[in-house]
């Protein structure tokens, strides 16, 4: 594998320099921040070239999505326990973008990918394929009956989409002055429920509220 540098210890399998380069990274965003840190500071941790960080990970985005994989897991099950203390699908939808936007700017592994910093790319995974089906099972398992507002099973990627969509805004953009949670919650509620609600038409029930 042509392992030179990693502290005088080289790994034993392709797995193992996988699981030390994201521990690597995990290191470096906890010191320098997503903003600040690069492919050549994770390099510096392990001990070896940048050209050893490319043979495992393509660039800095691809590295942070392996770093956010790591703890995808317990990020969703704290989100989904959080939300099954919800009962209505507009409550359920709404709290999900107020518990993202809370939680992901203090995530040691997910909020690197949602907090751009020397390129805009981390944000845009947050409507990845998996990011969209990994959204879709939350809201398939939480206690909530999504056909009394008409949302059909095969319909919940599409509005998983737009939760995300809505959150990756927020936090791409967030409002300045900072908005307190319940101001946000407010907000959120206003214009995303009248569309979550049972009997609305999403295309009138905005418009009507």
């Amino acid at each position: 594998m042509g392992h030179h540098g990693w502290q005088g210890r080289p790994p034993r399998t392709e797995d193992e320099a996988r699981e030390r380069i994201v521990a690597a990274a995990e290191a470096c965003l906890a010191r320098f921040g997503p903003a600040k840190t690069t492919l050549s500071d994770v390099a510096s941790e392990l001990g070896v070239t940048r050209q050893t960080v490319y043979r495992y990970y393509a660039n800095l985005a691809e590295l942070l999505g392996a770093v956010a994989q790591a703890g995808l897991e317990d990020f969703v099950d704290r989100m989904e326990r959080h939300l099954a203390t919800f009962s209505t699908p507009a409550e359920a939808a709404i709290e999900s973008i107020v518990f993202a936007l809370q939680a992901i700017p203090e995530e040691p592994h997910i909020g690197a990918l949602f907090m751009a910093g020397e390129t805009e790319v981390f944000s845009r995974d947050v409507t990845s394929p998996m990011a969209v089906e990994v959204g879709a099972g939350i809201l398939r398992r939480i206690p909530v009956d999504w056909t009394e507002i008409g949302v059909v099973d095969d319909e919940l990627e599409d509005l998983a989409e737009i939760l995300m969509r809505l959150f990756g805004s927020f936090l791409q953009y967030p409002a300045d002055p900072p908005r307190s949670e319940d101001q946000l919650r407010a907000l959120v509620r206003r214009w995303l429920g009248p569309a979550l609600r049972r009997g609305a038409d999403p295309a009138q029930s905005v418009a009507a509220s």
